[in-house]
């Protein structure tokens, strides 16, 4: 029994580390960040069907449903585009600790999807971020498009999670996920018939063997296999559990940046007390997050 929970918790981990090398992936892709979301999201969709074809899940949806499933596909391929725009601008570590304001957005979005009230820690939590981000922008406002942009992409990145969280209550992880897939990819291709740079330039589809390799790994590894797995995951190890797991998922990448890519990643002593910041709040308010959903599930009165 221990065992089989090690080996879930380190299978955790190995998903944490495959989201943190995502970004990693998207700095070694040589083609921009449109092109590159089409692809993923094509190939993803691809192979989300053929596990859909094979663990026979069933894709009937209503109208009404679709079209929510398409606001969403649309909302998490912004949040893809700009995440990897910011890092062509900027630098990965730039890009993953904006991303990981993430949290504080879904603070704010939750209560109005979800109709309840904002908790007090969460706006003292919301304004140290702020804080912290602040000191990274005064440090390094070269960066200033990178951190908007990586800004913009945890807004939607947040948006996405919450609009997926509504509809998992009623409908299958890997249905929802496909839709999306597929209705991302309808909506950047709407684009790119009429981009000068998108179908009709000559070599669109002429990627180098180096990017069809790393595309090839980000769709099918760190997005169809990462998905289903996360979901599997879920069904042994507590959701919140698996939420404040993944915030670890920016220490991966910076650190995996910084051996990677030494030069590119080096940044001024301001860049990491304001990062500390913002790192040590995300973890902070998932601790606390994990803590009063534990004593409402026995009862405690957390209010």
């Amino acid at each position: 029994m221990l065992g089989d929970k090690l080996k879930n918790y380190l299978h955790l981990h190995l998903l944490v580390f495959i989201a943190g090398f995502t970004a990693i992936l998207g700095k070694l892709i040589t083609i921009k960040a449109i092109p590159l979301v089409w692809f993923r999201m094509i190939i993803a969709g691809v192979i989300m069907f053929g596990f859909i074809k094979i663990s026979k899940t069933k894709l009937k949806i209503s109208l009404k449903t679709f079209s929510k499933f398409a606001i969403a596909g649309i909302v998490v391929a912004l949040h893809w585009i700009t995440f990897f725009a910011a890092i062509d601008v900027s630098n990965i570590s730039i890009t993953l600790v904006m991303f990981s304001t993430g949290a504080f957005f879904a603070s704010f979005i939750e209560p109005i999807v979800y109709k309840r009230k904002i908790i007090w820690y969460e706006i003292i939590f919301g304004i140290i971020v702020i804080i912290g981000v602040s000191i990274i922008m005064n440090s390094e406002f070269k960066y200033i498009n990178g951190i908007v942009l990586g800004v913009i992409s945890a807004f939607l990145s947040s948006l996405f999670a919450v609009l997926n969280g509504k509809f998992l209550e009623n409908h299958n992880a890997t249905t929802i996920s496909f839709y999306e897939f597929i209705c991302g990819v309808v909506f950047i291709s709407i684009y790119l018939i009429f981009a000068t740079d998108g179908f009709r330039k000559e070599d669109f589809f002429l990627l180098s063997t180096n990017d069809w390799i790393y595309i090839s790994i980000l769709a099918s590894i760190c997005t169809a296999y990462a998905f289903i797995a996360s979901t599997y995951i879920m069904h042994y190890i507590s959701p919140y559990t698996v939420v404040l797991t993944y915030n670890l998922e920016i220490i991966y990448g910076i650190v995996l940046a910084l051996l990677l890519f030494p030069i590119d990643e080096k940044m001024t002593p301001g860049f990491y007390y304001g990062s500390l910041l913002v790192v040590a709040t995300v973890l902070a308010n998932g601790v606390i997050k994990n803590k009063r959903k534990r004593k409402s599930d026995v009862g405690i009165d957390v209010s």
